[in-house]
């Protein structure tokens, strides 16, 4: 049977309270998911209007399914194998700015919209000073949701009571902060006048987040057994982990708004989010993102498989023991213990999360989630930590041999191919480095950094990644 509000009868009407731009995995299965408990569970009445970010995505699928779809969430919980399927009918709106920008904006006038999510990777929270207002949907994110605001504000006449609760879900550090910073620069260029810039400051409220779940997204191989259980054909099924951490800096109005820790969700409200983040972001994203060259590269497909391979299993036990809990504050033993909780979490038998799946954007990834550790590394330890370094050389040879269908941005999907046409693996190292609009600063000033990644890309290329990994186990600092 099709899956459409036409066939599925226990679908409920409630009114638009969330604009949210992304319709990936991680959104369906985290923050729609946490909707529908509010909705289920605390009266909260609220559906959801998803934004596509780009101009291909997943829109017109959604449509055909009237916004529908099943979270499967499976995992260890308290001991037990758990395993539930869901349906989630909070999504009743779909919008493709690029096919009608005035539908999306008016988004805007809704009475009762309260908040804004948002999942467009790291680098989406971006302020690009060539975008205009008349380029409509052919703007950053952080640009679409300022003509987005700038309508609400003069539809409600810069009404105090009108203002939206913003909670990005990037993981970039105070991701929050960033999304306004970005929004604040296009009121200047954009000249939308101090009174708009007022309302942002006062009526808005910017939360900074933390986000933790794993999803590995669409079931592509046991599809037709999940479809003839749930009696649907869906085809925007999305697994996750039972697992789900929240961590918002949104103070009391936006719990009591969002009271999604009143049902017993893994939702915490606090005023500083950093230390819960640092943890999460460079021991649980931080293996993932060591973990995926270097398995691909090996020719091996999941996160479990990877964790369980004698070889890069140990690789990625001994990157975070060894050079990224060395580099974070929170007490040893409390790092230590979430540490074996996330090997856990990557072993969990329900969940087939492909590495090609984890390596979209994933140079900006990399800065955000391991760099600081191998800079932090480098400064306390005084060395280089061999195997972080080798996930970023890794990923050189996975981008430069198109060992996966590359999804980044232009920029670095330029650089990438600029660099290997270099007449040496050093020179090719030596740009990728140096380019400081990527990493921040210029990697290659670092000493014996260049060095490094050119003798691995060199390896890597003539033993092959179980060769690599074995003589790195043996000395960590040279391969």
């Amino acid at each position: 049977m099709e899956l459409n509000r036409n066939t599925c009868k226990t679908v409920q009407d409630r009114p638009v309270k969330v604009v949210q731009f992304g319709e990936g995995n991680f959104l369906r299965a985290f923050v729609d998911w946490v909707i529908q408990q509010l909705n289920n569970q605390a009266g909260f009445d609220g559906n959801i209007a998803v934004v596509q970010p780009l101009a291909q995505g997943m829109i017109p699928m959604m449509l055909e399914q009237s916004g529908l779809y099943h979270v499967i969430l499976q995992g260890i919980e308290n001991g037990e194998l758990k395993r539930k399927a869901e349906l989630i009918d909070a999504i009743s709106e779909m919008h493709n700015p690029y096919e009608d920008f005035e539908r999306y904006l008016q988004i805007a006038e809704y009475d009762e919209l309260q908040f804004v999510f948002s999942n467009t990777t790291e680098a989406g929270i971006t302020f690009v000073k060539t975008d205009l207002p008349e380029h409509n949907a052919d703007v950053s994110f952080p640009g679409k949701l300022t003509r987005l605001l700038h309508r609400r504000f003069e539809y409600f006449k810069g009404a105090v009571d009108k203002g939206l609760f913003i909670v990005p879900c990037e993981l970039i550090n105070h991701n929050g902060e960033a999304l306004k910073d970005c929004i604040l620069q296009y009121a200047d260029l954009w000249n939308l006048g101090d009174q708009f810039k007022s309302w942002l400051e006062e009526a808005n409220t910017f939360c900074n987040t933390l986000v933790d779940r794993i999803v590995p997204g669409f079931p592509k191989e046991s599809i037709s057994e999940i479809q003839e259980e749930l009696g649907y054909k869906d085809q925007l099924v999305v697994e996750g982990e039972v697992f789900l951490l929240w961590v918002i800096e949104g103070g009391e109005k936006m719990k009591a708004a969002f009271p999604a820790d009143q049902i017993g969700l893994n939702v915490i409200y606090t005023d500083d989010q950093q230390p819960y983040r640092n943890r999460k972001v460079h021991i649980l994203n931080g293996a993932h993102t060591t973990m995926v060259p270097v398995g691909l590269i090996a020719g091996i497909e999941t996160v479990q498989n990877a964790v369980e391979d004698e070889h890069v299993g140990q690789f990625i036990q001994a990157a975070v023991q060894e050079e990224i809990i060395p580099t974070l504050t929170l007490p040893k033993a409390e790092l230590e213990a979430f540490a074996v909780e996330v090997m856990d979490r990557f072993r969990n038998p329900f969940i087939k999360h492909y590495l090609s799946s984890i390596a979209l954007n994933a140079f900006h990834k990399y800065r955000t989630r391991v760099l600081p550790c191998v800079l932090e590394y480098i400064k306390t330890e005084g060395k280089l930590p061999a195997r972080l370094i080798l996930a970023l050389s890794s990923y050189i040879h996975v981008y430069g041999k198109e060992l996966i269908a590359v999804k980044d941005d232009q920029e670095v999907i330029d650089l990438i191919a600029k660099a290997w046409q270099a007449d040496s693996l050093s020179a090719t190292a030596s740009t990728i480095l140096a380019y400081e609009s990527l990493w921040g600063e210029d990697l290659s000033k670092i000493d014996g950094f260049t060095d490094l990644v050119s003798s691995q890309l060199e390896a890597i290329e003539k033993e092959g990644m179980v060769a690599v990994l074995e003589k790195l186990s043996k000395a960590a600092e040279v391969v």
